[in-house]
């Protein structure tokens, strides 16, 4: 059940446009520059259960907010080691409190070479914790219900290149859905489903 995918035309098409992108953010001066993802990797804790990130496997994540940093880190994110469980709880959460995000960071899969694990729980997709391997939430395709899983359970699998999530729709089964499709409801309803 393993499977590995690099595409290096995606990498270098992605590399054209992050240097794009750096050179936007320099002309619009550093102060409307978002924060850059941090490495996970190293004995890293989840901000909201406190499990190591990595271990457990699948997508993690990190989000930045305007006026709240964890205690220990001014000004930088919160981290999470699973997106069902942890990231979108805690952001629903937070909006609740009328917390407004800068960035959220999530694991894209069209940035790393990946192999599906065979654990004893079933098929689940590894852990990346580098910062490159991140990408911007909203605007990346998810995998959801598919027989692979993720951190703690179902996942939500992520990927820049939607024709990558499909292809993983195709060996895998789910469907894909974009970021504002991932609700309260929806990531409930695969916390139930474990």
């Amino acid at each position: 059940m393993n499977r590995r995918r690099f595409l290096t035309a995606s990498a270098a098409i992605g590399g054209v446009g992050s240097t794009a992108g750096c050179l936007d953010r320099l002309s619009a001066g550093s102060a409307d520059a978002e924060p850059d993802p941090v490495d996970l990797s190293g004995g890293t804790f989840d901000d909201d259960h406190g499990m190591e990130i990595g271990p457990h496997g699948g997508a993690n994540g990190q989000i930045y907010y305007a006026n709240h940093a964890p205690p220990d880190r001014e000004g930088g994110p919160f981290w999470f080691h699973t997106l069902v469980f942890s990231l979108f709880p805690f952001h629903f959460d937070r909006l609740d409190r009328g917390w407004e995000p800068e960035i959220i960071y999530v694991t894209d899969f069209s940035t790393v070479d990946w192999t599906i694990e065979d654990r004893e729980s079933g098929p689940t997709m590894p852990s990346p914790t580098a910062p490159e391997t991140f990408g911007d939430a909203t605007t990346l395709t998810y995998v959801v219900e598919s027989d692979v899983r993720g951190g703690m359970g179902p996942g939500l699998h992520p990927f820049s290149e939607a024709d990558e999530a499909a292809a993983f729709v195709d060996d895998h089964g789910g469907r894909t859905i974009g970021f504002d499709d991932i609700d309260r409801a929806l990531v409930q309803g695969l916390r139930d489903g474990e």
